[in-house]
């Protein structure tokens, strides 16, 4: 009974796995979601009268009028919607209106 008191293990041996855990989950989750939410960010600065974009819900537009954190796009024959700018998506603009080739 009193070998097993003998075995002790350091107290680094139970935190350097969950530091090393904490370290991956930052590296692969976190910094990517950063620079995803900068870029998105930057997108949404960006964006000026005339630009075709895609929202969240996949309606696509072309922005007629800009106030504030309110856009107004103009979907078909003089049919607008009002939506926030947030609402509007960096990823599916990209996908449909490549740069270069917008129609």
């Amino acid at each position: 009974m009193t070998s097993l008191f003998l075995q002790s293990t350091s107290p680094l041996g139970g935190i350097l796995p969950m530091v090393l855990m904490l370290g991956v989950i930052v590296v692969f989750m976190v910094l990517p979601q950063r620079k995803k939410a900068k870029q998105q960010n930057t997108f949404l600065e960006g964006l000026s009268k005339g630009d075709q974009v895609v929202t969240a819900s996949g309606i696509l537009g072309t922005i007629d009028k800009l106030d504030g954190a309110i856009v107004t796009l103009n979907i078909g024959n003089k049919t607008y919607i009002r939506c926030t700018k947030n609402a509007i998506s960096k990823e599916l603009t990209d996908a449909i209106y490549a740069k270069g080739t917008a129609e």
